[in-house]
C-alpha cells in the first residue's frame, strides 16, 4: 500500500536537495542547455514550479492545466527568469503542494491528470517525487541516476515497466537487477523475448531514456537492447 504521508516527506527532501544544489548556479548557467532536448536549465526549473501548481489543481479536483498550449506557454514565459526568482518560485510552489497534501482528504479517491489519465490520489505525491528527482538529474549539475535513493529507483522502474507493458512496438522484456535483485517484465507479446540485467541506474536509464539509456545493460537473451518510444 502506498504511504502518501511518507511520500510527501520524500518530496520535501528531494525539493530541499534540488534547491541546495541549484543555489550554486548563476543566471548564465540557467540559460545553458539541460539534458532535455530543447530545454535550458531555466525551462526545467520553470516546469517544476508549474508542475507543483498543476498537481495542486489535481488534488483539488480541478483540471491539471488549462490546456497543453497554456502549459507550454507558461514554461516558456518563466524559463528566462533570474535564478533568485526561479528558486523562490520553486520553493513557494513546493510549499503550496505540501499544504494541500497536509489537508484532510480521501486519499483513495480517483483524480484526473493530463490527457485523461486517472489515478488514485495517494499516488500523486510519488508522481511529484518523480518530477523533482528525475528533473534534478536532467539539470546536469552533479546529481545522477546513481545518486537516486534505492526506494525511489525501484518504484520508478516498476512504474515505467508497467507503463511500457502491452505496447505492440516493444518486445516482451524481462528486467533483472543485479546482484540477485528483483525482476520486472514489460513490453508487449510480439517479437523475440529479451532478457536484460543491470544496475538500478542502468535499468532506470533505459526505461526513462536518460543517462546512457541502458547502454551498459547485459543482454542475456534476445536480439539486443530494444529501443523504447519517447515518454
Amino acid at each position: 500500500m502506498i504511504d502518501h504521508v511518507r511520500d510527501l516527506a520524500s518530496v520535501r527532501e528531494a525539493t530541499d536537495r534540488l534547491l541546495d544544489a541549484a543555489v550554486s548556479l548563476d543566471n548564465a548557467a540557467l540559460a545553458e542547455p539541460s539534458r532535455l532536448p530543447g530545454w535550458t536549465r531555466g525551462h526545467v526549473l520553470a516546469h517544476l514550479s508549474r508542475n507543483a501548481d498543476a498537481l495542486v489543481n489535481v488534488l483539488r479536483g480541478l483540471p491539471m492545466y488549462e490546456d497543453a498550449a497554456t502549459r507550454d506557454a507558461d514554461i516558456e514565459r518563466d524559463a528566462t527568469r533570474p535564478l533568485d526568482v526561479q528558486l523562490a518560485d520553486l520553493r513557494e510552489s513546493a510549499e503550496r503542494f505540501a499544504a494541500v497534501g497536509a489537508e484532510p482528504a480521501d486519499w483513495d479517491r480517483k483524480v484526473e491528470l493530463r490527457n485523461g489519465v486517472v489515478d488514485a490520489a495517494r499516488r500523486i505525491p510519488f508522481r511529484r517525487w518523480v518530477e523533482v528527482d528525475l528533473h534534478h538529474v536532467d539539470l546536469g549539475i552533479g546529481y545522477e541516476l546513481e545518486n537516486l535513493p534505492d526506494e525511489f529507483t525501484e518504484r520508478e522502474i516498476a512504474f515505467l515497466a508497467d507503463r511500457w507493458s502491452g505496447r505492440p512496438d516493444v518486445p516482451p522484456v524481462t528486467l533483472t537487477s543485479h546482484p540477485g535483485g528483483p525482476s520486472w517484465t514489460t513490453g508487449g507479446t510480439e517479437g523475440t523475448p529479451v532478457a536484460l540485467e543491470g544496475s538500478y541506474a542502468d535499468l532506470l536509464g533505459w526505461l526513462s531514456g536518460r543517462g546512457d539509456k541502458g547502454a551498459h545493460l547485459a543482454v542475456l537473451s534476445g536480439d539486443g537492447l530494444p529501443e523504447l518510444p519517447p515518454l
